[in-house]
């Protein structure tokens, strides 16, 4: 891996109504994830487990393996989460002690696949919510470079709208 090229980071920003400039805006959390391919492998992973520890039994041994894997993963996933997702991340998934029961271990999986999806339902949001923004700006650029090329059309005459003339 350390021929890989780093990945810019992803920043997952809350949609924020827009606020004049006048006012300040209220400080908002800085949620990145540093490497999203990374993410999306290990919650693959987690998933396929997931999926897999469902059709097996498993004994004292492969709960022991599956617990040090998932317990590998988180410490992975927190490793490319901002100081703020990662505290959430802690906080869902503590640490497993001794050898947890089949029960224990599908549903701390299940637990950390949720978490994934929603992470990845949140960027969607936000990359939604941008690309709204951006094209509303566009369109207001676009709209303020129309009117500065015809200025005459930005202002009603002084006199109200004109009307046709009469016809006979």
């Amino acid at each position: 891996m350390s021929d890989e090229q780093p990945e810019p980071p992803v920043e997952v920003l809350q949609a924020v109504p827009a606020q004049p400039e006048e006012q300040e805006a209220a400080p908002t959390s800085q949620e990145t994830i540093t490497e999203p391919a990374k993410l999306l492998r290990i919650a693959t992973m987690v998933r396929e487990l997931l999926d897999e520890t469902r059709q097996a039994s498993l004994d004292e041994a492969g709960r022991k393996r599956l617990a040090d894997v998932y317990q590998r993963s988180v410490g992975e996933l927190s490793e490319v989460l901002s100081e703020d997702l990662r505290e959430e991340l802690d906080s869902l998934a503590p640490p497993m002690e001794g050898v947890p029961t089949e029960s224990e271990i599908r549903i701390a999986q299940a637990q950390l696949v949720g978490w994934l999806e929603g992470l990845f339902h949140g960027i969607q949001a936000a990359m939604f919510s941008q690309q709204a923004a951006a094209r509303s700006q566009f369109e207001e650029l676009r709209r303020r470079g129309l009117l500065a090329q015809n200025p005459q059309e930005e202002q009603p005459p002084p006199d109200g709208p004109q009307r046709g003339g009469q016809y006979l």
